[in-house]
């Protein structure tokens, strides 16, 4: 989902004013940035790829020593091997500082900002409470 105009505004206040207050530390995240972020998407697909070709090559060609399908097996493990990829590389679209549960909320900008939620803590935690609460009340 796309930032709003008002939302691009303010995260460029903040990029610029961290850039002003922590010069050194606005340049080594300016290297990583992008380059840092990126999910190796190419070599993920590739590898999906070649193991489904490898698991439906294998089922479909009659080439099982000992009568086990050692094809399909290698084409699994690396359809497994891009899945591991997939999920341990850092997703595309994380920004360094994206994370703002805690930050300030506009007024007006729905239930979350009447309701009391917006002290840092996580949705979890914020239930767990809730469920501590109803049942301290009960008699």
């Amino acid at each position: 989902m796309p930032l709003s105009e008002h939302e691009q505004r303010m995260l460029k206040e903040i990029e610029s004013a961290l850039y002003a207050d922590d010069p050194k530390f606005a340049s080594s995240v300016r290297k990583t940035g992008a380059a840092g972020v990126r999910r190796p998407t190419g070599l993920v697909v590739g590898l999906g790829v070649l193991g489904l070709a490898l698991l439906i090559g294998g089922l479909a060609l009659d080439v099982k020593p000992g009568g086990f399908p050692v094809l399909s097996l290698i084409g699994f493990l690396t359809m497994f091997a891009a899945g591991v990829l997939a999920l341990r590389s850092p997703s595309g679209s994380t920004v360094v500082g994206a994370k703002k549960s805690g930050g300030p909320r506009l007024p007006g900008s729905g239930r979350a900002s009447s309701s009391g939620s917006g002290d840092g803590r996580s949705y979890s935690t914020r239930m767990e409470d809730r469920f501590r609460r109803r049942f301290e009340q009960e008699p």
